[in-house]
Parts: structure tokens; sequence; C-alpha cells
């Protein structure tokens, strides 16, 4: 039986999510992950040479959901940057509430992967400075004064939603709180 290399590509890449997500990614061997995604060494590391490939390669399919959902949601709001940025609380708030929530998987990626120069920290800077200037285009189209503080501040209310979730708030909650911080620092 032969099989796609891309099967094989994606069953290594979501076995990496799930053990990364869950587990940590230090914690997670090569080993696990063969195991798990039920491939050779030699399949694995034919797809991802190094840990550090795997890592990133999870990282950016990471980056995409995030980016591809916030840039489909501001077409379809065109217009309405009040109506994107609190779809994205509610979205927010959903997710750090879901069963098996084990934090941002950014923020986690950050704390494990600190050294600027690792590849998977670059990934995790470069869609932070994304995401703030997503926040910072939708306040200057509300109007919004001194745009680079409080998208900086959207930031910072963000990863605190984040937390919120993961120690227990509901969703509704998250988002509420989310959204009523978020009034507060842009000023409406």
């Amino acid at each position: 039986m032969t099989t796609t290399a891309a099967p094989v590509r994606e069953r290594i890449l979501d076995a990496a999510t799930r053990r990364y997500y869950a587990d940590g990614i230090r914690a997670v061997s090569a080993d696990r992950l063969i195991a798990e995604a039920g491939v050779s060494k030699v399949t694995f590391y034919r797809h991802f040479p190094t840990k550090d490939d795997l890592i990133t390669a999870y990282l950016m399919q990471q980056v995409a959901t995030v980016e591809d959902a916030l840039t489909q949601k501001r077409a379809e709001l065109d217009g309405d940057s009040a109506g994107v940025l609190r779809w994205y609380a509610e979205e927010l708030g959903a997710f750090a509430c879901t069963p098996g929530f084990r934090g941002c998987p950014f923020i986690n990626a950050a704390a494990e992967l600190s050294q600027p120069e690792h590849p998977g920290h670059r990934v995790v800077m470069e869609h932070r400075t994304w995401l703030v200037s997503q926040f910072g285009e939708l306040l200057t189209e509300l109007g919004v004064d001194d745009v680079d503080s409080k998208a900086d501040q959207l930031m910072m209310l963000r990863d605190g939603a984040m937390v919120a979730g993961y120690v227990g708030r509901t969703p509704k909650a998250v988002a509420g709180t989310l959204t009523a911080a978020g009034r507060a620092v842009i000023g409406c």
C-alpha cells in the first residue's frame, strides 16, 4: 500500500499539534510523535529533518488558523471595525473556555522557546506583531487616538483573557470582560 506525502506529513503534524499543545513542546520526543503518527523514523525525518522544523511547522499552522479567521472576518465585516473586535472577544472567550484548553499556543511556545534566534520564537513574535498591527488598523478605522499604545494594551488584554479562560471563567464572562476592558482602553 502506498500513501502520498501529504497525508503522512499531515499525520505527523496532527500528532505534533495534539502533543505539543497538551504536553508542551519540549516534553514531547520525536519517538513519541513517530509512534502516534504511525510512521517510521526515516519517514518522519524525511518530512521534518529537525525538531525545530516540526515546531516551526506546528506554529505556522496555528498562525494560519488565527490569521485566516481574522482576515476573513475583517473582509466579512468590512467597515465595521467595532464588530470585528467584538467578534474577536467572543471567539477568544469561547476558545479560552473549551474543554482541554491549555492556554494560548503562542504564549506557551514563547515560554518554552525563549531564545530569540529559535525559528519557533520568531514565528511567535511575528504573529504577535501581526496581531497588534491588526488591532492598530481596526483602532485607526475607529478614529481612536494613540493607536500604537492602545493596540499594545488590547494585546495585553487578549493575553489576560487567555489566562482567565484557563483558570475557569465562562466564555460569556471572558468575552464580556474582555469587551468591557477593550472599550475602556479605546474610550468608547
